[in-house]
């Protein structure tokens, strides 16, 4: 049957209504103070009298919180005119770089992303479906006062050489302050509004260092109280998108005057909360968040109202999951 012109002209008419989560652009999904990510009180692996709540970041449309620093790095380099006629280059451990991926291929823009050869192969699979060219590093590119440092190495040296400089722009998340206001507008808001002003504790992991620093300042803006903590990996660590931050260079846009207290956690650790959040609290999380809950089990005996940040889904660590599952004597299939 033809569809007759009202209808044709009625289905048109439709626009963007987030309380109909109807969105003309994808990108209108990421995350915001009026849609934001949610937040859940883990009331299982938290004992009493902690109460401790997850915010869900991989809920973001690119499946983490680097959605936000990706939304705005982009925004603001198209803004100043940065992005015009060059491709882009960004140094990843992968969040980063799917969402960057993600929102070039909306702009029709060419991407080169460098990435540790240690990142799961499942983020590299979703980076070259995205159209991304992606360029593996071993650690020993890097000079050894930062070993862990190949990948950012690699990326600026394309940005910065004599040809690159015409060709690329570098978003440069360690160090561009969009970053920081990704988190300082849209994710510190959320919480303070979403916990009704009572957020007591903040937990975030090393990383960019966006996060911590954007949250952290926002929340303190409000409250100079709210207790800061940072979650920081063992030296040669495998849980992705954690940095310890003596074998790697501190990012610049990190504000350590902020930070109330850092938390070291163990790989060991980290991956038994990760299985114990599935298993208990049925969340198919990656493996960082597992650091920070157990960061937040250390520090529930205070009953502070807390929120930590949850990056990513587990759905791209899998091939990390299989490990560690043949080495407690499970099956893997």
């Amino acid at each position: 049957m033809a569809t007759s012109k009202a209808a044709k002209e009625s289905s048109s008419n439709l626009t963007t209504s987030p309380g109909l989560r109807r969105y003309d652009e994808l990108c209108d999904l990421i995350a915001n103070v009026e849609n934001p990510t949610p937040i859940v009180r883990l009331g299982r692996v938290v004992p009493a009298p902690g109460v401790f709540y997850l915010k869900l970041e991989w809920m973001n449309p690119f499946g983490s919180i680097k959605d936000r620093t990706a939304h705005y790095l982009l925004k603001g380099l198209e803004e100043r005119g940065a992005l015009d006629g060059k491709e882009i280059v960004e140094p990843t451990s992968g969040n980063t770089g799917i969402a960057l991926a993600g929102i070039a291929a909306r702009m029709k823009k060419k991407i080169k992303v460098t990435v540790p050869s240690g990142v799961p192969d499942e983020k590299k699979l979703l980076l070259r479906m995205l159209g991304a060219e992606v360029w593996e590093t071993p650690d020993d590119l890097c000079p050894i006062d930062h070993p862990k440092d190949g990948a950012i190495a690699l990326a600026h040296s394309m940005a910065e050489s004599a040809d690159g400089r015409e060709r690329y722009v570098m978003p440069n998340q360690y160090a561009n302050p969009d970053n920081v206001k990704a988190h300082f507008e849209t994710t510190g808001p959320e919480i303070w509004r979403q916990t009704e002003g009572k957020v007591q504790r903040f937990i975030a992991g090393y990383g960019t260092c966006g996060t911590l620093t954007g949250v952290a300042r926002f929340l303190k803006s409000k409250n100079k109280d709210i207790e800061i903590v940072a979650v920081e990996p063992q030296k040669n660590h495998r849980i992705p998108g954690l940095k310890n931050l003596q074998e790697a260079k501190t990012p610049e846009i990190l504000d350590r005057s902020v930070i109330d207290k850092v938390i070291h956690v163990e790989d060991g650790p980290a991956y038994a909360m990760t299985k114990r959040l599935y298993r208990e609290e049925g969340l198919i999380i990656g493996p960082s968040t597992g650091a920070i809950v157990h960061a937040a089990v250390e520090l529930a005996a205070d009953g502070k109202l807390t929120v930590g940040i949850s990056p990513d889904s587990g759905f791209k660590y899998t091939s990390y999951f299989a490990d560690i599952l043949g080495e407690e004597g499970l099956p893997t299939t």
